[in-house]
């Protein structure tokens, strides 16, 4: 690899054929072909048959190959046809699972992908990363990715982290010198940019010398294979309750092989039934119902501009007590257009302005000149703030990009969120001028002149309180304001932080950014749902106010913080207070940091919203942090757990009613399954026990297993939300999922339907058959549990859910009953699944038996109107175990 970093940059330059106007469009097909695309090298994949023989490496699949093996050297053909048929089946489900997960994760990646701006044919563009090619010209910004290899041409302050390659968690202070030695350290090539790093102060034009694998971090990754991606929380709890039930059902079997053994069963029925048995009753199916649901509740939440990076953060929004959201763009339009300006001692309106005055004209080129956006084809490019700017100029027919090439920048202090402030410097008319905007706050103390009509003159105290009740009456409307000022330099002075003081005041330009129109409905749903709405922003306190007032999130008896009053608190002291307070104004990421820890640890669950680099810390300390699709740095986006595709408030609150519906979906699956499979156990048992026939042939259980498990279990999950779901309070996430109470339920039900599966045993075996006993129960069971997954959609009576909302449950129980139907009429099948034939009159018990369950918990819902508000309850504030 080349050392770039000792070539000057014409060298670099010339080699790539490039001006820093960029390379053309043919030069960027050129490159392409010769370099490829801007891409790491992936894993090699493991084949989709690969994936299918792996799904053979489960314990209790090779046991069940084992038992298929001996069952069919002993001649039992139609019990090896099933359980082969049952495991190859399973296997292709689990393989068709995969597929759709890598399909759906791929999606995530493109939706992911971040850009880089780059100028081409003297032109800014912004591109998606894997479009850079070596000899593009990188624009490189303050929360901005790093997305290939270079050599800094321009440099204005840049500071770059590069702790992905260096493991060093320190900015490194870049610079556009050329190194002239032959070998250096990455960590001190202090003129070059690396992929995968990110700019976290200043701004930088770099030329792109590698690209894709020959970048350093390709190097890396070249030695490296992928991580796998970790469970969710609700995973791995069950995954341990699932390791808990396996080894007490794997007990029972044993016990019941034994039994069975001891009543005279030869060995290898007593073998087969015992395995049978522990394959029907651990729901294997659990774990991948959970990650089935928690996928559809993410595709759900991408249709409505919700993009979940993490599975887990599905599951936690369902327990949001608390949103910090950022005003801008989040909760308003992010749309600022200039309303009123003041300069010289007069307020005026955006459109009275007058370019023939003097200082009019100078305040209107400093906003266009002191400013990094633009708008191009109706494109804009850049903060809104100074997008507005920009506008306001284009009202005027005035273009940015004639006004910068006249009064080209020679050097600036880039804005950061510290000083509040930005500066540049430009030739102007022969003088060299330094130009400054920000805060009015922190600028006010640093002027030392005005510029009046009549010339430039001292800055008194008079002056000071004129101004500063001008930018109340501003804020007090709810208006953003700039101050703008400026001061003579000499002649190639490169700006450095001294210089930002002895200002002359030129003026102020106020903007405002409208609320959304749907943000007054959603902060009213959230108090609804008993979740807090706070706005933190890093507006005046007044202009805050005003906009938390109109939408509601400021209410009689609230408070609104400064940073600087939240620095006079104590951590305890803002525990304390933190409950009354709806509005932080003017506030660091340090505040930010504190007000997330401060809710967290009186027990709150808190979600963030952020968009630039210095909000990620507090993105990370969050249980959800929330980045801003359009407005979000690249930073904030890899810090956060959600993206909002669309930056708007109200698309948080449907997530947490998308978070809150798929918890109680699989927690209602989870009800099911379970339920079902005590059922299958406790009838097992009390005929080992009662020394009765064994009630189950092993393929019963195995065709149950495969029938009643999945299908109705996923329907289950694909419930529609509750109208109600958000009146319910946020739930405690520290609840198990399975608690006393919910256990409860499952063994009461479970019981429930076992009993009516012996009752119709019982009947079977008065017809003096043990064959037509075991056919009737194996038939109860299953239609049983067919009927029970509309007892498990939700813990209203189903005539209040809606008996046909769920249309996906019909098609279950269709599939179901159209299967059971043709096991027990057509002769194949019968032969196939050792089933009996049978009487119209037992046929009848079997319906009746199997939906008499059903019946009694729907009549048992509707009449204990206060068993469903307390089921209700359960769901949504959580269960003490």
């Amino acid at each position: 690899m080349k050392a770039y970093f000792s070539k000057t940059i014409e060298e670099v330059m010339k080699e790539f054929n490039v001006s820093k106007g960029g390379i053309s469009e043919s030069q960027v097909k050129s490159h392409r072909e010769k370099y490829g695309y801007n891409e790491l090298a992936e894993v090699k994949k493991k084949s989709v048959f690969r994936v299918f023989l792996d799904q053979f490496k489960d314990l209790l699949v090779i046991i069940l190959l084992i038992a298929a093996i001996v069952s069919m050297t002993t001649g039992s053909t139609e019990s090896t046809i099933v359980i082969f048929a049952v495991i190859v089946l399973n296997a292709i489900l689990g393989t068709v699972q995969h597929v759709k997960a890598e399909q759906s994760l791929n999606s995530l990646k493109a939706l992911s992908s971040p850009i880089a701006k780059v100028i081409r044919d003297n032109q800014k563009h912004e591109i998606l990363s894997k479009d850079v090619v070596p000899g593009d010209i990188l624009v490189l910004e303050a929360g901005d990715y790093v997305p290939a290899d270079g050599r800094i041409i321009e440099n204005y302050s840049l500071q770059v982290n590069e702790s992905s390659l260096t493991g060093e968690s320190e900015s490194v202070i870049k610079t556009s010198e050329t190194i002239l030695k032959d070998e250096v350290a990455l960590g001190d090539q202090k003129n070059m940019v690396f992929s995968g790093s990110l700019v976290t102060y200043g701004r930088a034009l770099v030329i792109v010398t590698n690209t894709g694998m020959n970048t350093e971090i390709g190097k890396i990754a070249s030695l490296i294979e992928t991580t796998k991606e970790k469970k969710t929380p609700l995973q791995v709890s069950l995954d341990n309750f699932g390791k808990k039930l396996a080894t007490i059902i794997l007990i029972i079997s044993v016990i019941i092989f034994l039994l069975n053994m001891y009543r005279g069963v030869n060995i290898l029925d007593s073998l087969m039934f015992a395995v049978a048995l522990a394959v029907a009753a651990i729901p294997e199916a659990l774990s991948s119902i959970v990650t089935i649901v928690l996928a559809i509740g993410t595709q759900k939440m991408a249709h409505e501009n919700a993009i979940v990076k993490q599975l887990k953060a599905v599951e936690s929004l369902g327990c949001v007590s608390i949103i910090c959201s950022d005003k801008t763009g989040t909760l308003t339009q992010n749309k600022m257009k200039v309303r009123k300006i003041y300069t010289d001692d007069k307020i005026f309106n955006f459109d009275e302005f007058d370019l023939n005055n003097k200082i009019q004209n100078f305040l209107m080129n400093s906003s266009i000149l002191c400013n990094d956006s633009s708008v191009e084809n109706g494109t804009e490019i850049g903060d809104p703030t100074e997008v507005a700017l920009v506008n306001l100029g284009k009202n005027y027919s005035l273009d940015e990009l004639d006004i910068r090439k006249s009064y080209p920048r020679i050097s600036e202090i880039p804005f950061d969120s510290d000083r509040k402030l930005m500066s540049t410097s430009h030739e102007v008319d022969g003088k060299y001028i330094m130009l400054t905007k920000g805060a009015l706050d922190v600028l006010l103390p640093r002027i030392k002149y005005i510029a009046t009509s009549e010339g430039i003159s001292e800055f008194t105290s008079k002056d000071k309180i004129l101004i500063e009740n001008v930018n109340r009456g501003f804020s007090e409307n709810g208006l953003r304001v700039l101050a703008f000022a400026y001061k003579e330099i000499k002649k190639d002075h490169i700006l450095s932080l001294d210089d930002e003081n002895e200002y002359t005041f030129l003026g102020l330009i106020s903007m405002i950014d409208p609320p959304r129109e749907e943000s007054t409905k959603a902060v009213e749903d959230c108090i609804n749902a008993g979740i807090k709405p706070i706005m933190i922003t890093g507006d005046h306190k007044i202009t805050a106010s005003a906009i938390a007032k109109q939408i509601g999130i400021l209410k009689s008896g609230d408070e609104a913080l400064e940073g600087t009053e939240l620095d006079k608190l104590s951590d305890e002291e803002l525990k304390n207070k933190v409950e009354n307070v709806s509005v932080y104004a003017r506030v660091s990421p340090e505040h930010k940091i504190r007000i997330v820890r401060a809710w967290q640890e009186k027990g709150k669950v808190v979600a963030m919203t952020g968009d630039g680099v210095n909000d990620a810390p507090a993105l990370k300390q969050a249980d959800i942090g929330i980045a801003m699709g359009i407005t979000g740095t690249e930073v904030s986006k890899d810090a956060s757990s959600m993206i909002l595709a669309d930056d708007n408030f109200a698309t948080i609150v449907k997530s947490v009613a998308n978070g809150r519906n798929v918890y109680t979906n699989i927690k209602n699956s989870i009800k099911f399954l379970l339920s079902g499979n005590t059922a299958a156990i406790l009838a097992v048992i009390y005929t080992s026990l009662a020394s009765l026939p064994i009630p189950f042939a092993p393929v019963h259980l195995l065709f149950i297993n495969l029938l009643t498990d999945s299908l109705p279990a996923i329907a289950i999950g694909l419930e529609k939300p509750k109208n109600d779901l958000l009146k319910e309070k946020p739930r405690n996430i520290n609840a198990p999922i399975l608690s006393k109470n919910f256990l409860k339920k499952i063994l009461s039900e479970g019981i429930l339907i076992a009993i009516f599966t012996m009752l119709a045993f019982h009947i079977g075996l008065k017809s003096g058959s043990a064959g037509v006993a075991s056919t009737m129960a194996f038939s109860t069971l299953c239609l049983g549990r067919l009927f029970h997954g509309f007892n498990c959609r939700g813990d209203k009576s189903i005539f209040k859910i809606g008996v046909f909302s769920n249309i996906y449950s019909w098609i279950a129980f269709g599939i179901g009953l159209v299967l059971l139907n043709l096991v027990l009429i057509l002769e194949p099948l019968k032969n196939l699944f050792e089933i009996s034939s049978l009487n119209s009159t037992q046929f009848g018990y079997i319906y009746l038996l199997a939906v008499l369950p059903t019946i009694i918990i729907q009549v048992y819902k509707i009449i204990f109107k206060q068993d469903s508000a307390s089921d209700s309850k359960e769901i949504s504030v959580g269960e003490n175990a």
